[in-house]
């Protein structure tokens, strides 16, 4: 059936005339990693990426992975980023529960110095779960963005769900973007405003 004999009617297509899958490639499955969000253009979060998620994140055609724990990155996805040409930048911030948490301000300024960079576009941030060190890490991201701390907050929690922490959202609220070198013009969603 042609478009120009369409009269409106619902027609199913004899399962004959679709054409088969015919490679392995195209029966991929893409499964992003756990907590997987764009945060803007060029910029995305999630938890630890395993090796299911690895045909996702080439299509995303990365050049940069933000990664926010101390441990060493496991080498498959050493092999993974090398491969693809990805530059891996580790900030190593330790996982700690409440109330003994102390998100390190400097640190958290270095990696908004990469983040900020458009050169290492398209670029995933990610830490375990992509909840408390990713979630302030974007958080610091919407303060540059000039979001408002509620809007911040909700996004944050979203992620963070039950785990959400007074103290990171104080970390957020307190942390001073005045000193930072770069301008909020360069992220798109403050180009619309």
């Amino acid at each position: 059936m042609t478009l120009d004999s369409y009269n409106g009617d619902v027609h199913t297509v004899p399962q004959s005339e679709n054409s088969p899958i015919d490679t392995e490639k195209e029966r991929e499955l893409f499964v992003p990693p756990l907590n997987f969000a764009m945060v803007d253009n060029g910029i995305f979060r999630s938890g630890f990426p395993e090796p299911v998620s690895f045909s996702f994140l080439q299509s995303l055609r990365l050049r940069s992975i933000i990664y926010l724990c101390p441990e060493p990155y496991p080498e498959v996805n050493v092999e993974f980023a090398k491969s693809n040409g990805i530059k891996v930048f580790q900030f190593g911030i330790e996982r700690c529960k409440e109330p003994f948490v102390n998100i390190p301000d400097q640190v958290i300024r270095e990696a908004l110095q990469v983040l900020l960079d458009t050169e290492n576009h398209p670029v995933l941030i990610h830490c375990k779960s992509g909840k408390h060190r990713t979630g302030c890490l974007v958080g610091c991201v919407r303060k540059i963005q000039r979001w408002c701390l509620s809007s911040i907050f909700d996004e944050y929690q979203r992620f963070a769900a039950s785990k959400a922490r007074i103290s990171d959202q104080r970390f957020m609220e307190l942390f001073d973007i005045s000193n930072l070198r770069h301008s909020s013009l360069s992220f798109s969603c403050s180009k619309r405003c």
